[in-house]
């Protein structure tokens, strides 16, 4: 509340001072009060984004978090030590992997949806190479874990002009998904 009040002060003391000038000066100091209302806000933009271009920028990121390279896993202890797969696909991953057929719809004019969602994830492919010199990594192996993802849902199509209609379709989608991962080696290259 003090800092709004110390804005206020400053803006009327800006305002007496630039009276006699200059329009262009004038103007200077309004647009300058507009930037300093609006950060009474904090988060509001000054500029409106559409949601559609919000979800293309959280789309950028997610893909840079999740794909930005393949990890490297420390070696594992013991010569007979259990490796295995450790991450699952999850339902975010599988749905944003799903060919996308219900964009390019109008809101309340044609809208598609995916309803009643089940998924099956199967692991299809563990398997684990032999260790070799991977450039800009060191001695590695790669670990292969590929995974086979059914998804069941009912698609429902509305329509409200110029006819008005809905259609519901059983529909099936199969997806692969592929976590593949070094794992750095702890003995001798073999090439």
């Amino acid at each position: 509340m003090i800092k709004l009040f110390k804005q206020a002060c400053l803006i009327a003391a800006l305002a007496v001072c630039t009276v006699p000038n200059s329009g262009c000066r004038m103007a200077y100091w309004f647009a300058k009060d507009a930037f300093i209302l609006s950060s009474f806000w904090g988060t509001t933009p000054l500029i409106p984004v559409s949601p559609y271009m919000s979800q293309q920028v959280e789309d950028v990121y997610w893909e840079e978090e999740r794909y930005d390279g393949v990890p490297i896993l420390d070696p594992v202890d013991g010569e007979n030590a259990p490796l295995f797969c450790l991450d699952p696909p999850s339902a975010d991953e599988v749905m944003r992997t799903l060919p996308d057929s219900t964009s390019g719809g109008f809101s309340f004019v044609a809208e598609t949806n995916r309803n009643n969602v089940r998924m099956v994830v199967e692991q299809m492919v563990d398997r684990l190479d032999e260790c070799r010199f991977i450039p800009l990594v060191g001695p590695a192996r790669l670990h292969h874990c590929h995974y086979k993802c059914t998804v069941y849902f009912t698609e429902t199509k509305r329509s409200y002009w110029p006819v008005p209609f809905t259609t519901n379709d059983q529909r099936e989608e199969v997806v692969y998904i592929d976590h593949d991962h070094y794992i750095r080696c702890a003995g001798p290259v073999t090439e």
